[in-house]
């Protein structure tokens, strides 16, 4: 549990002081971070099997409150800047063959409880959910009812490619129980999506809201992302203010993570137009500061909800959470993964599935989960957990909280340079993100990661 509500509300990322006051902050803003959406992070999973997944899944019953998360990896067409994992198909069969194993992935993780947990969220991602047929959507959401009790007032979320939603899929999707949708918005800037791979007028977001709001699906989440080519802060800060006259309850905007080394996809981007570290840092503040300026309320790192959406109360409350899906309201412990490459996360345990698709078919079909890759979380994993979850949804931590600063002596040693930077300041056991130095709240996170040994290349820029 978070400590105590009395920290307040977020407030907006302080990038716009860095500008007036200490350049110095801008010497971190390339260094390469993990996300910190958990801990251990992905890159720590190790060889896993089924066994210790089956021993978490056996101790959950009626008494449990989950979140489940339904991982649908096709898409018609790949976009340059994806760093998803999604395959492309046109082919029906192909997409139906995989929702009949997902089907019996649920099936048979669910005939491991003890009871039926109470399902509190459900989150459809991708590749592109709605790929699949309303018959196969059906088949998916009939294995989930058998498994567990939806709770009343549950968020069932789902993610949408602005390009394919009309009436008709908005009104299914209703119909379904599907209450929060959030649409890949990216950029609006004509040059910027020809860069990108994904040619998607403005025209067709006006037409994906209309259809949402009119189907009653009316919790309309927006993703953007900056540091992507041909982007300038003043494209960036047309696309904010465009976007924002849908008003959509909450806006994300992502750095991107350019790492062709990884993602074949990403080599179709030109690195000379990318926007180099100092514009990055730049499109950011400016993001941040048009869309408080418009009554958004920042929400950590880079988020932005209405201040009566349940996230921006999550944030003033002190019950701000984040997990593989981003900041969130959902406080249940323990979260499902179905489908290939989904994580599941309880409270002592991360499990991935296989991520091959072939594989994780096989697996299914002989009756097995398809564990691939994990970690046991130890004592010390949970409590450095606890303190980074902290960090990152309230810029602050108490040290005596998580073992107090005697325990972190070696870590508050490596935080000097970023202390002397005016990126955190520290008083006694109380460890504070400036307001200039929120942008870097992954930075700050970082020193107290046991598992960075100085191999920093597989993660994105700070900024």
């Amino acid at each position: 549990m978070l400590p105590g509500p009395e920290a307040g509300p977020a407030t907006a990322p302080g990038i716009a002081l860095v500008m007036s006051h200490n350049a110095k902050m801008l010497h971190y803003a390339d260094a390469a971070v993990p996300r910190y959406t958990s801990y251990p992070t992905a890159a720590d999973f190790h060889r896993l099997d089924d066994a210790p997944r089956l021993a978490a899944l056996r101790r959950l019953g009626g008494q449990d409150r989950i979140s489940a998360y339904i991982h649908i990896p096709y898409c018609g067409a790949m976009c340059h800047y994806c760093g998803c994992f999604t395959k492309i198909t046109g082919r029906a069969d192909v997409i139906e063959d995989y929702v009949r194993h997902l089907v019996r992935d649920i099936r048979q993780q669910a005939a491991c409880f003890s009871g039926r947990p109470q399902l509190t969220h459900l989150h459809w991602g991708g590749g592109t959910p709605s790929i699949i047929s309303p018959a196969a959507f059906r088949a998916i959401m009939a294995a989930l009812h058998e498994a567990f009790t939806f709770a009343a007032g549950a968020e069932h979320a789902i993610e949408l490619d602005p390009r394919h939603v009309d009436d008709a899929l908005c009104a299914f999707l209703a119909e379904q129980g599907v209450n929060r949708a959030s649409l890949g918005v990216q950029d609006i800037d004509a040059a910027v999506q020809r860069a990108i791979g994904r040619i998607q007028p403005l025209s067709d977001i006006q037409r994906a809201v209309g259809a949402l709001r009119r189907a009653g699906i009316k919790r309309i989440n927006f993703d953007l992302i900056y540091g992507l080519p041909h982007q300038t802060q003043d494209s960036l800060i047309a696309t904010c203010e465009k976007v924002a006259q849908f008003a959509p309850d909450r806006i994300a905007c992502y750095g991107y993570a350019h790492l062709p080394q990884r993602r074949a996809n990403q080599r179709r981007i030109d690195t000379a137009i990318l926007p180099d570290t100092r514009e990055r840092f730049f499109q950011a503040a400016r993001v941040g500061e048009v869309f408080t300026r418009l009554g958004y309320v920042p929400i950590g790192l880079d988020h932005f909800a209405r201040p009566g959406d349940p996230l921006a109360k999550a944030a003033a409350n002190g019950a701000l959470h984040r997990n593989f899906q981003g900041y969130t309201d959902d406080n249940a412990a323990i979260l499902l993964g179905f489908g290939a490459s989904a994580i599941s996360e309880f409270p002592h345990l991360y499990a991935q599935t296989i991520a091959d698709i072939g594989q994780y078919k096989q697996a299914v079909a002989a009756g097995r989960l398809g564990t691939a890759r994990g970690i046991a979380l130890n004592q010390e994993d949970k409590q450095r957990a606890g303190l980074i979850r902290d960090l990152m949804c309230r810029f602050r931590v108490d040290l005596a909280v998580y073992g107090g600063a005697q325990h972190y002596q070696a870590e508050l040693e490596r935080l000097r340079p970023l202390l002397a930077a005016n990126i955190a300041e520290q008083a006694q056991e109380t460890l504070t993100v400036t307001e200039a130095g929120k942008p870097f709240v992954r930075l700050v996170a970082g020193v107290f990661d046991t598992y960075r040994q100085g191999e920093t290349g597989r993660f994105s820029p700070a900024i």
